[in-house]
This record gives structure tokens, C-alpha cells and sequence, in this order.
């Protein structure tokens, strides 16, 4: 037999030709096998909602064949939410604290925020005068303080009701024992209104930073405590940072008659402030923390707070000269209204805050809340703060973050000690 080499050549190609063929379409069904398996490990990561609505969702590859991308399924909004649902379902102890974290901190901020916007606008506007006020200022403090107090043992009154099945009937401590916290807390929240017809809100809020003396020499005289050397320095450098801060804000308009009271009543509502936290600690160490909650506390100071207010009203004749500047000026009714509204719910939000994450956690909100309303009550009532006075400020926060963070390792190393 005679093999041509055409012949041989030829079947050769034929043979070449079938098996390129051959060896296109494998690929072809392989590309495609892979392309779906690419797909299909794509829609189980980020889609997520496959095993409950029985389809899988694939992600369309940048470069692929027309006909490969034609059944291709884009990822749906409904694909998103399921992946948040199941990151969430992951780890639901963590996103839950998150959220409670997440809801302190807003209830917190709105309600002090707003709050001390609106003690601002009460104090400090001018409205239509009246026969009584006729430079149009409003006319008593003490009846900001009343409303506050007025719905507050309102909401402590239903508070204790929802968690005791009765108002008075477990109370362990008698109204009394509140009394003497309850006049100065009174007493401290007169001369915070007072203050604000005399010094700017920037000034009130830096200044009350430096009651860390007085609380410390008030707890050393009521309860003998001891404190470090450090926290001495620390008051003193703090202290020293709202003195630098106060006189580089005095207004150039204002005279020293009115610089020195407004200066008498931010040491006044210092030294009140600082007796109600120390006296509230009295009655907790006395009656045990068990046996009086923060919400009993809040009924017990506002009872009381309540009686002072309006007897304080009556003896003065301001009940009378108020109703004629609310009938002549009803937005500060709805002022006072929402002041009283924000500082109820910024009390609960206390209480929660410090029960769900402890005094530091606490400590860094209101400290951020306070830096934030200084912003604030300059940006929107025109305050001036110069360079120096940011030099204080940043001084008195600086000590204030240091004591926070202070206080986190001491905590962190006593639970590990207690392990």
C-alpha cells in the first residue's frame, strides 16, 4: 500500500480542524461552567437572600460573552438589607449595645443641647416689655426653675410607679432625707439662670468645669474623704484653664459691677452643686444604693425642690408679674415649656446612661456635650472667642479627657485584679 503524503497531509488537517473544534467548544463550556461558579460564590457572600427566596443572585463580571451576560441577575436592594440582617444576626450582642450606645448619646446631646438653647433665649432676649419688666428681660429665674421641677416629679412620679407598683409605699428613705440636697440643687439651678443675665453661656459652661474643688473639699468636710495629690493638680490646672478662658471672653461693653455678679453667682451655683452631688451620695451610703434607685432620688430632690420653688414664688410676688410677661410674650410660655420638657428627659437619660455603661462612658458624653454648646452658643447668639480664651478652654478639657481616661485604667486594672 501506497500512501500519498497529500492524502496523509490532508486527513491530517481534517483531523487538526475536528479537533480545534472539538477543543473550542470544551472551552466554551468550560468558560461558561466557570463563569457561573464565579457567579454563583459571589451571590452567596454578598447576597445573602438566596436560601429564603430560592434564587441565586450572581454579580455580572466586567468582560464576558453576550449571551453569558443576558442571564445574568443584578444585585437588589432586598440583597443588601439581607446581608446587613445576617451581619447583624451574627453578632446581635454587640449591635445591640451599639444601638443602646447610639441612643445615649443622641437623647443625651438633644436634650442638653436644646436645653441650654433654650435657658439662653429665655435669659438673654429682649421681648415686648411689660409694665413690670420694662427692659423686656425675663423676669424671674425662679420660675424657670419652678416648670423644671414641675414636670420633672411629674415623669419621677410615673417612673417609680412603673417600676414599684406604688409612688411612696417602698420608698426606705423618707422625703426628708432629700430635703437639704433638694434646696441646694434649687438653689445651684437659680443662680445658673441668674448668671446668664451677667456672663455669656461660653463662659458659664467652661466655668462650671472648675467645680472639681469645691465637690472634692465638700466631700472631704461632709464624708471625710481622702483624695490623691494627683486630683489636686489636676483641679488646680483645670481651675486655672477656666480663669484664663473667663477673662479673655469679658465683653468690652461690660462694667466690673456686672462682670463681679455675674462672677458671684457661677460660685454660688458652684458651691450648691457641689453640696447636692456630695448629700446625694450621703443618702445612697446611708440607705443603701439597693434600697434607693436613681428614679426614687429624682422624685425625693424634686418633692422637695418643688415646695422651695413655689414658696420661693409666693414670698416674692414673682407669680403675679410672670403671668403678665407671659400673657404679653406667649413664646417664652412655649420656651420654658420645652426647657422643662429636655430637662426631664435629659434626667432619664442620665440614669440609663450611667446604668448601662457606667459614670465614664457618661463623663465623655456630657464633656463632648459641653464643647459642642459652646460651638453652638457661638455661632448662634454671636459670642466672640478669642485665641486666649481657646487656650483655656483647651487646657480645661484636655485635664478633663486625662481624668476620663485616668479613671478607665484605674477600673480596667481592678476588674483584672478581681479576675
Amino acid at each position: 500500500i501506497i500512501f500519498h503524503p497529500r492524502g496523509m497531509a490532508r486527513r491530517r488537517g481534517m483531523k487538526t480542524e475536528k479537533e480545534e473544534t472539538q477543543l473550542s467548544v470544551e472551552e466554551t463550556n468550560d468558560n461558561e461552567s466557570m463563569m457561573s461558579s464565579n457567579s454563583d460564590n459571589v451571590g452567596s457572600v454578598t447576597g445573602g437572600g438566596d436560601e429564603e427566596d430560592g434564587k441565586a443572585s450572581q454579580m455580572q463580571p466586567l468582560m464576558m460573552d453576550s449571551s453569558v451576560a443576558s442571564s445574568a441577575t443584578p444585585i437588589t436592594a432586598g440583597d443588601n438589607t439581607s446581608a446587613i440582617r445576617k451581619l447583624i444576626n451574627s453578632n446581635p450582642e454587640f449591635f445591640g449595645q451599639a444601638l443602646k450606645f447610639l441612643f445615649c448619646f443622641l437623647g443625651l446631646q438633644a436634650s442638653y443641647l436644646t436645653w441650654g438653647y433654650m435657658q439662653e433665649l429665655i435669659m438673654t432676649s429682649e421681648f415686648e416689655p411689660t409694665k413690670s419688666s420694662p427692659d423686656g428681660k425675663f423676669p424671674s429665674a425662679a420660675f424657670c426653675v419652678f416648670s423644671n421641677r414641675f414636670l420633672a416629679i411629674i415623669v419621677a412620679m410615673i417612673a417609680v410607679k412603673l417600676r414599684h407598683g406604688s409612688v411612696l409605699a417602698n420608698n426606705t428613705a423618707p422625703l426628708i432625707a432629700f430635703a437639704p440636697c433638694a434646696l441646694s440643687n434649687t438653689m445651684s439651678s437659680w443662680s445658673q439662670y441668674a448668671s446668664l443675665r451677667y456672663v455669656s453661656f461660653p463662659v458659664q459652661t467652661v466655668f462650671k468645669s472648675s467645680k472639681i474643688i469645691p465637690v472634692m473639699l465638700m466631700g472631704k468636710f461632709l464624708k471625710g474623704t481622702a483624695y490623691p495629690c494627683t486630683q489636686y493638680a489636676e483641679a488646680a490646672l483645670i481651675t486655672a484653664g477656666v480663669a484664663i478662658f473667663s477673662i479673655a471672653s469679658k465683653e468690652p461693653k461690660g462694667d466690673s459691677d456686672t462682670s463681679f455678679a455675674g462672677l458671684m453667682f457661677l460660685c454660688l451655683y458652684i458651691f450648691f452643686d457641689s453640696f447636692t452631688s456630695q448629700w446625694q451620695d450621703k443618702v445612697y451610703h446611708k440607705y443603701g444604693r439597693a434600697n434607693v434607685d436613681p428614679y426614687q432620688m429624682m422624685l425625693g430632690v424634686n418633692a422637695s425642690a418643688i415646695c422651695i420653688t413655689t414658696a420661693g414664688l409666693i414670698i416674692t410676688g414673682d407669680f403675679p408679674i410672670v403671668y403678665e410677661f407671659l400673657k404679653a410674650n406667649p413664646a417664652v410660655f412655649q420656651y420654658n415649656v420645652i426647657t422643662a420638657i429636655t430637662s426631664a428627659s435629659g434626667q432619664l437619660c442620665i440614669y440609663y446612661t450611667i446604668k448601662e455603661f457606667g459614670p465614664i462612658v457618661f463623663t465623655i458624653i456630657m464633656t463632648t456635650r459641653q464643647m459642642i454648646s459652646i460651638c453652638l452658643s457661638a455661632v448662634i447668639f454671636g459670642h466672640v472667642i478669642t485665641l486666649k480664651a481657646l487656650v483655656g478652654a483647651v487646657l480645661v478639657f484636655g485635664v478633663l479627657f486625662y481624668q476620663i481616661r485616668r479613671k478607665y485604667n484605674a477600673r480596667k486594672q481592678k476588674s483584672a485584679e478581681a479576675k
